[in-house]
């Protein structure tokens, strides 16, 4: 939870807001827009439910509706997000290089304006690789979630932060072209450090209006756990100088 608010932090530094700005950007359009189609889909369900349940049965109305509206708002909530994160990758790799650059003190290779046109196509490719592996699964447990009335909300929730934590630890893995599979297993090597992380987005992701603000913090936030605790499994040469500092404040929190 300690990088979570650690990216909270890190929004706010002098250098970083900029690349702040075009994540913060998109995300606000985007769930402006899924609260505009929430609503509307909203109306045509609650009518639609008072005009075919029958008479003897309107008493049902204080059940359909509150799951049918439960159900779209967190339908539309996760897919906005995955649109969100597709769309905003390049920028979400960009802010993630310059907090690691800030954090550790070394500039990755191909910085810039031509260097960040050329990882574009690679950035939106391992964006693909991410739905493919979240898609399939996402649908049997969000079946689950529906017919499954207490284990189903459960492991939607589980399988939703450990998405999470993928998502966003995955934007330092990917700047140093380090495949799909080994950032899983490593994240699953740590699975309090992954599983804490991706619940705490999670939850912030259900407050409403501060989940605007959700990804520029997680990408800000993974990008910290990824100096103090995952760099140095792929390359020494990337553990932060003040890595240790870190660690020390991580077990306070």
């Amino acid at each position: 939870m300690y990088y979570f608010f650690r990216g909270l932090s890190l929004i706010h530094t002098k250098g970083l807001k900029r690349f702040v700005l075009v994540p913060l950007l998109i995300n606000l359009v985007l769930f402006s827009f899924a609260f505009y189609i929430l609503l509307a889909q909203v109306n045509a369900m609650v009518a639609a439910v008072q005009l075919y349940l029958p008479a003897w049965l309107h008493w049902m109305e204080y059940l359909l509706i509150p799951l049918g509206v439960m159900t779209l708002v967190i339908g539309l909530a996760y897919s906005f997000t995955m649109v969100a994160n597709f769309i905003a990758a390049p920028f979400n790799g960009l802010l993630s290089e310059k907090v690691e650059a800030y954090l550790s003190g070394r500039v990755l290779p191909d910085t810039g304006i031509a260097g960040f046109v050329k990882d574009v196509p690679r950035m939106l490719g391992r964006e693909w690789q991410k739905l493919l592996y979240a898609l399939p699964r996402a649908i049997i447990l969000f079946v689950l979630f529906l017919f499954l009335p207490v284990a189903g909300p459960i492991l939607w929730f589980c399988f939703m932060s450990w998405l999470l934590a993928i998502q966003y630890a995955d934007y330092p893995y990917d700047n140093h072209k380090i495949d799909f599979r080994t950032m899983r297993q490593q994240l699953r090597a740590q699975p309090g450090n992954s599983f804490a992380f991706g619940i705490t987005v999670n939850i912030a992701c259900m407050i409403p209006l501060f989940n605007l603000f959700v990804m520029p913090i997680a990408v800000c936030g993974a990008t910290a756990m990824w100096v103090d605790k995952l760099a140095a499994q792929n390359d020494p040469a990337l553990k932060a100088p003040g890595a240790k500092a870190y660690n020390k404040l991580d077990k306070y929190c």
